[in-house]
C-alpha cells in the first residue's frame, strides 16, 4: 500500500482509498467497521499524544509508576466528524474533520488500512488530503470552519 499526502486541511481533510479491484459488501462492511471504530476512539479522546506514558515507558510496563496528574492535566484532543465512506469503481473515499485529535490518528488509521490490505481487501493506494482528478469533491454538509 503505497501512502501519499496531499494538502492536509485539518478542520476539512478527504482521505481516498484506491483499491486493486471493486471490494464486496463484505469487504466494505469490514472497512467500515474499522472507520466507525477509529471515530469512536476519535471523538472519545484516544488520539491525544500528550499523555502517552505507556508508549513513552517502553516495553517493560511491570511496577510503571503511572503519573494520574499528567493524564488529568493533558488538555482534550477531540475528533469532530467523520462522512460515511463512499465508493466509486476502485476508489473509496471518506470525510473527517480531526478537530483537536492528534496526528496520531492517521498513523493509527495507517497501520490498520495497512494490515486490512494484507489481509483482506488489497488497497493499492492511501492519499491524505486533497482532492482526485476523478471524483471532484464537494463541501461536506458538516463542516464547520469554512474558507
Amino acid at each position: 500500500m503505497n501512502i501519499v499526502f496531499r494538502e492536509v486541511d485539518p478542520f476539512n481533510c478527504w482521505i481516498w482509498i484506491k483499491f486493486s479491484e471493486m471490494p464486496t459488501e463484505a469487504e466494505k462492511k469490514y472497512l467500515d467497521q474499522l472507520f466507525d471504530s477509529w471515530y469512536t476512539i476519535g471523538t472519545l479522546g484516544g488520539f491525544n499524544s500528550e499523555n502517552l506514558q505507556t508508549h513513552e515507558e517502553g516495553s517493560d510496563l511491570s511496577w510503571m509508576s503511572y503519573d494520574n496528574n499528567q493524564k488529568d492535566s493533558a488538555s482534550p484532543a477531540l475528533m469532530h466528524n467523520v462522512g460515511e465512506m463512499e465508493y466509486q469503481n476502485i476508489w473509496g473515499r471518506f470525510w473527517v474533520d480531526f478537530g483537536g485529535s492528534d496526528s496520531i490518528s492517521i498513523d493509527i488509521l495507517i497501520n490498520s488500512l495497512n494490515e486490512i490490505s494484507n489481509k483482506y481487501v488489497e488497497i493499492e493506494e492511501l492519499i491524505i488530503g486533497g482532492e482526485n482528478n476523478n471524483w471532484a469533491i464537494k463541501e461536506h454538509e458538516d463542516l464547520v470552519f469554512k474558507d
